[in-house]
């Protein structure tokens, strides 16, 4: 999942059905129109807050440490914030003045940072995409972040708010629509190499666009993205790669480590273990191959174990999906998304361990979603071992480097990210040196 949508999942998240002085160049799009408050405005007490598109006609604003919250445009509750995705009021008021540039945020006056823009389409393997570049005002030379996409549908040009918010902090970012959504052309895919490929047709991109102004330039890969970077690292040369609450685990393997958190997290034993290994196993394989024959087996096992007290608890990543399908008839039209390209087996670490510029793997260590421990380790070994790789772990974090409430059912409701996220990142895109600690996140770096 990309740190722009909170509640999205990891590899199948979409089946649930971030002396050239650079000109505003404008493309007409097959999007929704963007509001005209989305952007990033500095305010009067020297503070920068990032307003994004968000669902419907509320938008979100973002502060660099981390703090986030929501406020309706329209209606008798329009401009009141709520923390968050709690929609509980703040108390805080935010207004826009499009006319100005201007907006109000809890009462202190700020104005939208005139961020030099470029939008253009570009082609992959025969495929136009669309793309845009934003930089830091000025002509001098910066880092540049070429932002790949978790599993998400979305337009990332609508919702990645890492496009704005990296510039305003003095790193270009070169973000696109992903084949298949929003703007591009093309047909969504899950297939790791193509998706490596166009990832580095929009590096040459964000390249040509920017010019003498890339100082270094590199990747960053949320999720699913953590996948990709690596293998696009490998075809094309880059300075560095960030992967946010990525994974280097197989998918399959993704999901049989979240269905044994969830069923640690949930209180069961040995034999409840036992029992949702077998049924995670089942679902792997229709994964693999969704047949009417693998499904009979699936829906023996599900059969055998779906009266256990456990079996609400059997989660993981895609699993819980797959056992919803109760016919052959259902599994037919599940098909098509199971054969979208996933790669259900590859094994990443082959790749990372080839990749010999730096890497930043910024993990949380409460994701039920794509759980976080065996990746570490492993990224460990390979640090362990000479490669340049560090790790940064916040605690009492999920998915996209969420904090969060737990309601008393269990479920979960993100409420910020984590002071020092994002300035760990705009750091690493600096040069791979990093601070000791990042809030309450304490790197593992290779000079250490």
């Amino acid at each position: 999942m990309s740190e722009r949508a909170s509640h999205s999942r990891g590899a199948m998240a979409w089946l649930a059905l971030c002396s050239l002085a650079l000109p505003m160049v404008s493309q007409a799009a097959a999007e929704p129109a963007v509001d005209c408050g989305v952007g990033a405005y500095r305010l009067d007490d020297g503070g920068i807050v990032d307003v994004g598109t968000s669902r419907g006609t509320s938008l979100r604003w973002r502060r660099p440490d981390g703090t986030t919250g929501a406020f309706e445009t329209q209606g008798p509750a329009a401009g009141v914030s709520s923390p968050g995705w709690t929609r509980r009021p703040d108390g805080r008021q935010v207004r826009i003045d499009c006319a100005q540039a201007g907006i109000d945020f809890g009462g202190v006056h700020g104005r939208r940072l005139a961020l030099p823009t470029i939008d253009v389409r570009f082609t992959s393997d025969g495929t136009t995409l669309a793309g845009r570049l934003v930089m830091p005002a000025g002509d001098g030379p910066v880092p540049v972040v070429v932002l790949l996409q978790g599993s998400e549908h979305d337009s990332a040009m609508r919702f990645d708010s890492l496009q704005r918010r990296f510039p305003a902090a003095g790193v270009g970012a070169f973000v696109f629509d992903k084949r298949g959504t929003g703007a591009s052309g093309g047909r969504y895919t899950q297939d790791f190499e193509q998706l490596a490929r166009d990832a580095v047709a929009a590096l040459q991109e964000a390249r040509r666009l920017a010019g003498r102004r890339v100082a270094r330039i590199g990747f960053h890969g949320p999720s699913q993205g953590g996948w990709v970077a690596p293998l696009a690292a490998r075809i094309a040369p880059v300075d560095f790669i960030i992967v946010g609450f990525g994974l280097a685990v197989s998918v399959l393997d993704e999901d049989r480590e979240a269905v044994a958190l969830n069923i640690t997290s949930a209180g069961h034993g040995a034999q409840a273990m036992a029992g949702a290994m077998e049924v995670v196993d089942a679902c792997g394989a229709l994964a693999l191959n969704p047949v009417p024959a693998v499904f009979d087996r699936f829906a023996r096992v599900r059969q055998r174990y779906a009266g256990e007290p456990w079996f609400k608890d059997v989660r993981g990543d895609f699993c819980h999906l797959l056992l919803g399908l109760k016919t052959k008839e259902e599994l037919a039209a599940f098909a098509e998304h199971l054969n979208a390209g996933t790669p259900w087996l590859f094994d990443p670490m082959a790749t990372i361990a080839a990749v010999t510029v730096p890497q930043l793997w910024i993990l949380a260590q409460d994701d039920l979603e794509a759980p976080s421990a065996e990746t570490a380790r492993r990224l460990a070994v390979l640090r362990e071992a000479g490669r340049p790789i560090a790790t940064a772990v916040f605690p009492k974090t999920e998915h996209g480097i969420y904090e969060y409430e737990t309601a008393a059912d269990g479920s979960r409701l993100s409420t910020h990210q984590p002071d020092g996220y994002l300035r760990m990142m705009v750091d690493f895109a600096f040069g791979p040196v990093l601070k000791p600690a990042y809030g309450t996140a304490v790197p593992a770096r290779p000079d250490r």
